[in-house]
């Protein structure tokens, strides 16, 4: 390749950086799909209900969707605010224990407005953390586990989330995204398993697409 040539592609690889940067900084909003699983740790059953095998709340991994709006606030090459509202959807966490005790399961709901930090948001990945609060919703099964009414009821409690995650420019406006969120969170309403516990960590691990506009 000549001097000439060589000049030529530097200046044109700067014009198509500096146009993808100016894109990129145009692009204030971005609305998110991501599908993955929550999980939950076991918890231990105390008192008298609590099974003599298995004594144990386990939850199942349940697949849980999100939908996330966000805006940037303010950025630089180098960083980038936003703010977002995840809201994510578990309709189906399944419950079990030794003895009949917890409903058969449960679905849950997060809606935590966030601020979001960007790492180089103008280029082709860009790593972020989030963080935020709002409420959770649990909607019980109305039967125990293998048999009988469920005694407890739904519940809904104040949630504190923090997120981390990379998200990857491929193609135009479309980015996909890796992400961990835990939303922490009350407990459901187990009145027959006591676990001596008020909150829980719920923990999303999910990837998706996100549309810049």
């Amino acid at each position: 390749m000549s001097g000439k040539q060589a000049v030529l592609a530097v200046l044109l690889m700067g014009i198509s950086v500096l146009g993808a940067s100016a894109a990129a900084q145009d692009e204030k909003n971005e609305v998110t799909g991501i599908l993955g699983r929550i999980f939950i740790s076991d918890q231990g059953i105390h008192g008298p209900n609590a099974p003599t095998i298995n004594p144990f709340v386990r939850s199942g991994k349940g697949l849980t969707f999100e939908v996330n709006y966000a805006r940037r606030l303010l950025g630089t090459q180098v960083y980038a605010v936003s703010g977002e509202v995840p809201a994510v959807f578990n309709l189906d966490e399944d419950l079990g224990s030794g003895g009949d005790v917890v409903p058969s399961g449960y679905k849950q709901i997060f809606v935590t407005p966030s601020v979001r930090l960007n790492l180089f948001p103008a280029t082709a990945v860009s790593p972020w953390v989030s963080f935020g609060g709002g409420f959770g919703h649990f909607s019980e099964s109305n039967n125990l586990n293998y048999y009988g009414t469920n005694p407890g009821g739904s519940t809904t409690s104040g949630v504190i989330q923090g997120g981390l995650g990379l998200d990857v420019r491929v193609w135009h406006r479309f980015s996909i995204r890796g992400e961990v969120r835990d939303f922490w969170s009350g407990t459901p309403d187990l009145p027959l398993a006591d676990t001596g516990k008020t909150r829980q960590h719920n923990f999303f691990v999910g990837g998706g697409v996100v549309y810049h506009f």
